[in-house]
């Protein structure tokens, strides 16, 4: 429609005031929510050329569009604005021919599909996932799934950082008080095991340091040469170097975290296509800075040390090798993205990382940029902000993180608790009971991390988030099962045998604006890829579960006596069921047929 009433302003254009106007200067947008209409015609740009006041111009262009396209029932003109409402007889169209359609929102792939790189979770092997990589995670997966949604190839990528000082500091400290403890005898998971050492290094190592600092010394100087710190250090060289003890240690440990991600992971409902390890793509990294280097791309201190020279792009020299000839972070950063683009030939690569890391990236496409790699323009960083909790931050140091298993456990439990009171699982089976816990406790979490733009900080309320009534996961869920329940009943009354869109069918102004909302969903989708915010497809859910809840109110369903406009609502509360569950498997959301 939009596309037609472009064609039809600019005859309308021609035709009144002799004036030819491009048709990409025709702005046609949809209407906003305070004026009344379906699709509104922005004036202000044509006026300048028809030399006329916007009421009069958006009355004689909107008489002359009402009488050439049947499909508009009336217009108004607020200041600069041509709003345009369209017919009953339109909506009910769109909503046979297209709404109901299977797959409706989701493009398919074709030949010319561009393939997107989406890295996420990206997790070091020194500790468990926390809060803060259950932002990473959904928000990967949620972008994962909207920009296959909108008709690309997606490949989930994760790089697990394996190596470098983090691990090593676990490594020493399981060597010096692990007493050969394994996850199988603490019957802990590996990634806490793990990060219980790597929290007991730092509490040692604190309590050194406070010994060491002398007056004039900041607390960083005095870690770099307390004792654990400087075995630490010993230890990563050994692993450069091959160390066969070293190197089994740290296979032995990364493992353990590897088996416990696993769990996690699951736990979540996220998965990847392919899993890079540092500890490889390093060493391509460092290959690549020491090619750049003998061009004169880069640039050796008498130190040994290589660098990066930016400072005429604005930023600083950035190191890419230690003079000890170690990688530094970046280094493995360059070697993964030749490699995926030698892989995949991406037309996209989304980092999805925290804002604190939003000087690296830049760092990191200007020096691919310089060495040579076109495709260095490509490379998007998807910054979010930091998620809190109520009571403050997290600290990895201080073992004060909220772990991502126990966060996942406390919802479901939480879920559990609220479903008691309300009492909507009882005279349920004890597995279905723990089932829909499940899928309400990870619902609400998913919803309430991705509702929010992901630029902006947010602090997650567990008992906020599970609530049922308000813009929450559990509402759409809620939503949903009500629609199943529905469904289920016009199939036991035999209403669904049959039941089809008579078109002359004479809806309340309900139904027509649920349909409205639908019809938006392709748009919504599209919008979500590419402003990379899963948070519009929850507010849609939001939204199109609050209009339906209204209709559900308002109007009977199996018990309207009309039987075309009884069919017509059967039809319209299955393709909103349908559409919701789309929309909400976008965000990595299962839905329970019943609750």
């Amino acid at each position: 429609m939009e596309n037609r009433l472009v064609k039809e302003v600019a005859e309308a254009l021609s035709q009144l005031y002799s004036v030819t106007v491009d048709e990409e200067e025709i702005l046609i947008q949809k209407t906003r929510k305070e004026h009344r209409g379906d699709y509104t015609l922005v004036l202000f740009s044509l006026l300048k050329l028809i030399r006329k006041a916007p009421e009069s111009a958006g009355a004689e262009i909107g008489n002359f569009l009402k009488g050439k396209v049947s499909e508009i029932q009336n217009y108004n003109v607020v200041k600069g604005y041509l709003n345009f409402e369209l017919s009953k007889e339109y909506w009910l169209v769109i909503f046979k021919n297209r709404i109901t359609a299977k797959n409706f929102g989701r493009k398919e792939r074709t030949g010319d599909s561009k393939t997107v790189l989406v890295e996420f979770s990206s997790p070091n092997t020194n500790k468990p996932l926390h809060l803060g990589h259950i932002r990473n995670n959904l928000l990967g997966h949620s972008m994962s799934e909207i920009l296959e949604a909108a008709g690309n190839r997606v490949v989930r990528v994760n790089i697990v950082n394996d190596r470098g000082i983090h691990i090593c500091k676990s490594m020493l400290a399981w060597q010096k008080w692990g007493k050969g403890i394994t996850p199988e005898s603490s019957g802990k998971k590996g990634d806490h095991l793990v990060g219980d050492f790597y929290v007991m290094f730092e509490r040692e190592l604190k309590k050194q340091v406070e010994k060491l600092v002398q007056p004039g010394e900041s607390l960083e100087e005095a870690r770099v040469k307390a004792p654990l710190m400087d075995k630490a250090q010993e230890m990563l060289r050994k692993w450069e170097a091959d160390d066969t003890e070293t190197v089994n240690l740290w296979k032995m440990m990364n493992q353990w975290v590897y088996d416990g991600f696993d769990v996690t992971y699951k736990a979540l409902g996220v998965w990847f296509d392919k899993i890079y390890y540092e500890s490889d793509t390093f060493k391509l990294g460092r290959k690549i800075v020491l090619d750049a280097l003998g061009k004169g791309i880069l640039e050796k201190k008498p130190d040994g040390s290589v660098w990066a020279d930016l400072t005429s792009d604005g930023l600083d020299e950035k190191i890419l090798l230690r003079s000890d000839g170690t990688a530094v972070y970046i280094t493995q950063d360059l070697g993964t993205a030749v490699l995926r683009y030698k892989e995949y030939q991406f037309n996209k690569h989304i980092y999805v990382v925290g804002n604190e890391q939003n000087y690296h990236f830049q760092v990191l496409a200007l020096i691919l940029s310089k060495i040579g790699y076109s495709w260095a323009k490509d490379l998007y960083h998807l910054s979010y902000g930091m998620v809190e909790l109520p009571y403050g931050k997290m600290k990895s140091r201080e073992g004060t993180v909220v772990d991502a298993d126990d966060l996942i456990q406390e919802m479901i439990d939480t879920a559990r608790e609220m479903s008691k009171e309300l009492g909507k699982l009882d005279g349920y089976q004890a597995e279905e009971k723990q089932k829909i816990y499940r899928m309400i406790g990870l619902g609400a979490l998913k919803y309430f991390i991705l509702k929010v733009d992901p630029k902006k900080n947010m602090t997650f309320n567990p008992e906020e988030s599970i609530d049922f009534n308000g813009n929450t996961g559990p509402l759409v869920q809620y939503t949903y099962t009500r629609i199943q329940s529905v469904l289920k009943k016009a199939r036991e009354a035999g209403m669904l045998d049959g039941c089809h869109l008579n078109m002359e069918a004479d809806p309340p102004s309900k139904e027509i604006e649920l349909i409205k909302l639908l019809e938006d969903f392709p748009r919504v989708v599209g919008e979500s890829a590419e402003t990379y915010n899963p948070g519009l497809i929850a507010n849609f859910c939001y939204e199109t579960a609050r209009e339906f809840n209204q209709f559900y109110h308002d109007y009977p369903i199996l018990k309207e006596p009309d039987n075309d406009l009884r069919n017509l609502r059967i039809i319209l509360s299955e393709t909103t069921g349908n559409i919701l569950h789309s929309a909400m498997g976008l965000l990595g959301i299962e839905m329970p047929d019943r609750m």
